[in-house]
């Protein structure tokens, strides 16, 4: 136990990993819930009607770049990003407190990807309806995802209420 109360201090990835260091020794492997799930997660392409334009990818590439240049320490597994910008960045609280704190309409897109160190079995980024609410909500034009690499929840729903509302849906 006391791996865990030293995790405790560095925060939720350390933690993880000791409990999963905890496993192991057990004798008991942990993998990822998308290897016996596959239908949880996306392979690459766009997912709806609409489409990111010739500046949204700019943006999106400049976002990637964020999450590629991130200290492995770093807790974001969101942002927001605009004319190439990035205007908000998930905090402790999570993507959904994120967004509250944007401006209504802001026309910017939600990128949503693991940390590049991340352990994926346990601890992959997540989307589903409320997170498709929030972004119609604050007026973004859509969302990008990491191929096989976050949970996607109520896939057929999502992609319903993208298409009703002009949210793009891309998987890089």
């Amino acid at each position: 136990m006391p791996s865990i109360i030293k995790a405790a201090k560095k925060g939720d990835a350390a933690i993880i990993k000791a409990i999963i260091k905890i496993l192991e020794n057990e004798g008991i492997k942990v993998i990822s819930s998308i290897f016996f799930n596959p239908e949880l997660s996306l392979n690459k392409g766009n997912f709806s009607k609409f489409k990111p334009n010739k500046e949204d990818f700019i943006s999106i590439k400049n976002g990637e770049k964020y999450f590629n240049n991130a200290d492995n320490l770093d807790h974001i597994q969101a942002l927001v990003i605009l004319n190439g910008k990035i205007i908000a960045k998930e905090g402790l609280d999570g993507t959904k407190k994120m967004l509250s704190k944007l401006k209504l309409n802001s026309n910017g897109i939600l990128i949503k990807l693991p940390k590049k160190k991340q352990d994926l079995r346990m601890d992959l980024p997540t989307v589903g309806l409320e997170t498709f609410k929030d972004i119609k909500k604050h007026g973004l034009k859509g969302v990008v995802l990491k191929s096989k690499k976050n949970i996607f929840l109520d896939k057929t729903k999502c992609i319903n209420f993208a298409n009703k509302n002009r949210i793009f849906i891309k998987v890089i």
